[in-house]
């Protein structure tokens, strides 16, 4: 095998990687490793905007509340105040670098979304705030010569020994390559693929928290999922998210009788938080059974919507729709995981020398729910924070005292990775979705357990690999879903559909000899 060393590895190129690399380059050689070309990532397709607390009417403080009231009491409020009052200072740099958000006259143009109590959200060339972001920070990471990147490159594992991590198993282009670093910083992004229905883009797969769960790195809420309520939904379209904005600038859900339906289930209609919402249209759909409901913008001025959602005015015309006059047909689906990778408020793992910042990992900053338009933010604060903790760290060993883990490659494979794949992704929709029973997560970890035998083979492709990881990662959501019996944010049971008394307790998991070890902590 192949060896090869560096200061520091960050694996993940979305906006907590890219930022944690600007964050390393002045302090040694920096590798950021992604599967896919360096821009693919949920930064890039993230439309709505970014929550920061910048307009003459917003507060800091109000922030701070907007967020922990979003997170529904399970919320680290050390985290989340970190989030809040460094924030401004992230998005004024970025600006300095480059950045061109919308502006209304000389001023900063903020729009309101679901669960804000003031306009707050950032947003770029109308709907396309993360992919400006990706193109500020790529810019600035090409400025620094300590930096290389390797695209198209697969993290098979992490290289662990003796309770630290020293790099990673890359493979690229059919070769796998020990790549040893003084600390590394896991920076993935999500696992939306494992549902059938999502906004993710195909790279997310989990791989991040399946590979620091296999090398021993603490879990925690794992049950947290959120899901969109408004994802395009037509014959042939991709699932393309209908950014939350169009709410917060007036749009209205109707279902398929034309007849509007929010104020039903909370006072604040279409910018309830998003796990109402989503219980709402699912609701909306099994009792008209229909297999959409409409988002409805016609009211509003046409030029507005198409200077305001150009990309998604765009997008739906494709697919034969004009949403300055037609109702556009949406149903939710999977788009964040607010659990991930334990980490401290430095993006700190439990195993030495791993770091992990973004959507991997969890700071407890989301609770059991993220706020809209915090998820940039956060990897903008926690991805610069979980660099200059990295920049101090510095694992001492031998290469020749660690004993290389990975297995033989596996000469033939006699099932159909891409038949379980699908099969896996529809399980996790149908029966670990937005509405759960204990009934159909018992179901979930039968169906998965023969499907366990994926486990025995050793790879080379992505596809195969990644399936090897949507699976640990499956197992891992259902595994927190049994074990929290209670509703809680985005967490709803239909068996248990209140609070349990000891509903403020956060589910840990950690890999054992054999299967899953679990504990409750405050």
């Amino acid at each position: 095998m192949k060896k090869e060393k560096v200061d520091f590895l960050i694996i993940g190129s979305g906006v907590a990687g890219l930022r944690a690399a600007i964050e390393l380059a002045p302090h040694g050689d920096v590798i950021v490793v992604t599967k896919d070309r360096p821009a693919e990532s949920s930064t890039e397709y993230a439309q709505g905007g970014i929550a920061v607390a910048l307009s003459d009417e917003d507060e800091v403080g109000i922030h701070y509340e907007d967020t922990l009231k979003a997170g529904d009491g399970l919320c680290r409020e050390e985290a989340v105040r970190v989030l809040v009052e460094e924030g401004p200072e992230r998005i004024l740099e970025l600006i300095s670098w480059g950045a061109e958000f919308d502006k209304e006259g000389t001023k900063l143009d903020f729009t309101m979304e679901a669960a804000h109590s003031r306009k707050r959200i950032l947003h770029a060339h109308g709907d396309s705030t993360g992919k400006e972001l990706e193109r500020v920070l790529l810019k600035k990471v090409r400025s620094f010569p300590s930096v290389r990147k390797y695209p198209f490159a697969f993290t098979e594992d992490l290289i662990v020994y003796d309770d630290g991590c020293y790099g990673a198993y890359i493979l690229i282009g059919g070769e796998r390559i020990a790549l040893f670093a003084k600390a590394t910083v896991l920076a993935t992004g999500g696992a939306g693929q494992i549902y059938s229905r999502t906004t993710n883009p195909a790279v997310s797969t989990g791989d991040g928290i399946a590979i620091a769960f296999r090398a021993g790195a603490i879990l925690e809420d794992m049950e947290f999922i959120q899901f969109h309520p408004t994802v395009l939904f037509a014959p042939s379209a991709p699932q393309f998210l209908l950014s939350e904005a169009m709410r917060g600038e007036g749009a209205i859900l109707r279902n398929i009788n034309g007849e509007i339906f929010m104020k039903k289930y909370h006072p604040d209609a279409e910018l309830a938080p998003r796990d109402v919402v989503s219980r709402a249209i699912i609701s909306q759909m099994v009792r008209t059974k229909s297999s959409h409901v409409y988002l409805d913008l016609t009211h509003l001025d046409v030029n507005f919507i198409k200077n305001r959602f150009p990309r998604i005015y765009a997008t739906c015309l494709q697919y034969d729709i004009d949403i300055t006059k037609e109702l556009v047909p949406v149903s939710p689906a999977a788009h964040y995981i607010m659990g991930g990778i334990k980490t401290d408020i430095f993006g700190a793992t439990n195993i030495k020398g791993l770091y992990a910042a973004g959507e991997v990992a969890c700071t407890g900053v989301h609770g059991a729910n993220r706020l809209a338009s915090n998820s940039l933010l956060e990897g903008l604060v926690f991805g610069a924070r979980a660099g200059e903790a990295a920049a101090g760290y510095e694992l001492q060993t031998s290469e020749e005292k660690i004993k290389m883990t990975l297995k033989p490659d596996t000469i033939k494979q006699n099932f159909d990775a891409e038949e379980i794949r699908h099969s896996l992704r529809k399980l996790m929709w149908e029966r670990v979705g937005i509405i759960r029973c204990g009934e159909s997560l018992a179901n979930t970890r039968e169906n998965m357990g023969k499907w366990s035998f994926v486990f025995n083979y050793t790879f080379k492709k992505r596809r195969e690999l990644e399936l090897q990881n949507i699976l640990t990662v499956a197992e891992l959501i259902a595994e927190a879903a049994v074990l929290r019996k209670g509703s809680v944010g985005a967490h709803y049971r239909t068996d248990y559909p209140h609070r349990s008394e000891d509903w403020e307790r956060h589910i840990i998991l950690r890999k054992k000899e054999k299967g899953i070890t679990h504990e409750f902590i405050k």
